[in-house]
């Protein structure tokens, strides 16, 4: 089973995904989307589901999305048609750093995939490229919240503390004008949804040639949260302005 399976399967019952739940995302959307006319670009969009839910609440919103993986693509345009909404949705099938748009956007996301750019200040970079003037860009990242262990680090990467994140995406020019740090339940909640519905998927497959490594993968990655990074890893979701250069 490749990558792309074992994650839509993973997220089957947690469509966003990172450690958010539907509050966090709301209220992280209204302080990102204001007007509710924005025009609102995903670097890194995967199966759209930041994008469906700031269209299916905002009827005058326009959004496009960019991601490598096409079926990640398929699942967002059949999402899209499920809520009525594929009109102002565009998809683009192609690395996020190639993409050149026709226009700005007031807001741009990405939440989760700062991997993709190389890390936090490349991501930030790669926004402001697309960033309309006055617009937004919410962006989510991964931190310490307590000393990890050389194991965490080589799992989830070279990661700062919370302070530290905030400070160096301050010292690049960025405000932060909303904020929301995932909970313990949040971010349990996460895990355990991730891990259950593939174990839940291999158990209620049996005859499925994929099912005992999708059964071993769950297993493993709930241990390795349980026992390497549960207790020092956290996630902060940011909303950010551009500061002005003569402040």
């Amino acid at each position: 089973m490749n990558r792309e399976e074992i994650s839509r399967i993973a997220h089957a019952d947690h469509p966003i995904k990172s450690p958010l739940d539907d509050a966090s995302v709301r209220r992280l959307l209204e302080h990102g989307l204001p007007q509710g006319d924005e025009r609102v670009l995903d670097l890194g969009c995967g199966s759209g589901e930041w994008l469906l839910r700031a269209l299916a609440a905002r009827p005058h919103l326009h959004a496009e999305g960019v991601d490598i993986s096409a079926d990640a693509l398929a699942q967002a345009r059949q999402g899209a048609r499920d809520r009525g909404v594929e009109d102002r949705l565009v998809l683009h099938h192609q690395k996020a750093e190639d993409f050149i748009p026709a226009q700005p956007f007031q807001l741009v996301i990405s939440v989760g995939a700062t991997h993709a750019f190389g890390g936090l200040l490349p991501t930030l970079a790669a926004a402001r490229k697309h960033l309309a003037p006055g617009g937004r860009v919410l962006i989510g990242e991964g931190f310490w919240d307590r000393t990890p262990s050389h194991e965490a680090i080589d799992m989830l990467g070279d990661l700062t503390d919370l302070a530290t994140t905030v400070d160096r995406i301050v010292a690049d020019g960025w405000t932060p004008i909303h904020g929301h740090i995932s909970t313990r339940h949040e971010l349990d909640d996460y895990e355990w949804a991730c891990w259950g519905s593939l174990a839940s998927w291999a158990l209620d497959h049996p005859a499925d040639p994929d099912s005992p490594d999708a059964l071993t993968t769950a297993n493993t990655r709930r241990t390795e949260w349980l026992r390497i990074y549960r207790d020092t890893f956290g996630f902060v979701s940011l909303v950010l302005s551009r500061t002005p250069d003569h402040l």
